[in-house]
């Protein structure tokens, strides 16, 4: 099918645009084998979940190996946000009927599908594909609709949490090109690599960076407003105690998996940013 939008020949190798979409999917591979991580899903356990474990996990990523590459593509093709948004839609369908009809991935189809339309988009202009551009395309391209879109009510567990408590959704961070992403967990992923972690602690490290200041609806619906912040003082406290750094980090780190899981608690918008960076350092990180 030929895609009206699109505003002049295609420039890049359709491969290289294709690869930026998979790896999406092995960033979420990445999230989901990271373990001890409080109340999620992992292949140790299940963390604080009933309905989903790492299996349900896995059905959903093979659901979604081709729905990052199409966003991609949407991407290079110059494609507008409306179409964006109904490959996503179109995506979350598929993980709803791989894993029957539980939400294993939502959160980040949104998320890791802007982020590869932008990288898409940056490829077929022969630009490179490095933070600071994903976060210019970003806004540059879409970030009118974006607001727009975070301007509305919208109903789901996320959005009703964040206006009865005044906090920000994943809406607004994508509208401000997601400054909690591209500020604060990718510089703490990057940095921890750069100094010498290995990427399993240093995957760790972002995690509970992100989880210190993300107003995660996921933990308010779970836990109520006292929940989110019992969560951001857990992860403060990982973080100032050493953070992946820590010999006994593994070891912190289970701890606070058996507090949250007793309290019910799962941080699932950390982990969507935790995603987003490994996304972010394996693109970077590629030819």
């Amino acid at each position: 099918m030929k895609l009206a939008f699109r505003a002049k020949a295609w420039q890049a190798d359709p491969a290289r645009v294709a690869r930026l979409g998979q790896r999406a999917v092995v960033a979420l591979y990445d999230e989901l084998e990271l373990a001890p991580k409080p109340g999620l899903v992992s292949f140790q356990d299940a963390g604080s979940h009933r309905d989903m474990d790492a299996r349900t996990f896995m059905r959903s990523l093979f659901a979604l190996r081709h729905a990052f590459p199409a966003l991609a593509r949407l991407g290079a093709a110059g494609a507008p946000f409306a179409a964006l948004e109904a490959q996503g839609i179109a995506a979350e369908g598929q993980m709803l009927r791989a894993t029957g009809g539980v939400n294993t991935h939502r959160g980040a189809i949104f998320t890791l599908g802007l982020l590869c339309a932008a990288a898409g988009h940056r490829v077929s202009q022969g630009e490179e594909v490095g933070a600071d551009g994903l976060r210019h395309t970003l806004l540059a391209l879409w970030g009118p609709a974006l607001a727009q879109r975070a301007s509305r009510s919208r109903d789901s567990h996320g959005s009703r949490a964040a206006r009865a408590y005044g906090l920000r959704s994943v809406g607004v961070e994508a509208a401000e090109g997601f400054p909690l992403l591209f500020e604060v967990v990718w510089p703490r992923l990057s940095g921890a690599l750069a100094r010498g972690l290995p990427p399993h602690r240093a995957r760790l490290e972002a995690l509970f960076a992100a989880m210190a200041v993300l107003d995660d609806t996921n933990l308010v619906h779970r836990g109520g407003l006292a929940g989110l912040r019992f969560a951001q003082k857990a992860a403060r406290d990982f973080l100032q105690r050493g953070g992946g750094d820590r010999p006994d980090a593994q070891a912190h780190a289970l701890a606070i998996h058996r507090a949250f899981v007793a309290a019910n608690l799962s941080p699932g918008g950390a982990a969507d940013v935790l995603a987003a960076a490994c996304w972010l350092q394996r693109v970077t990180a590629a030819d």
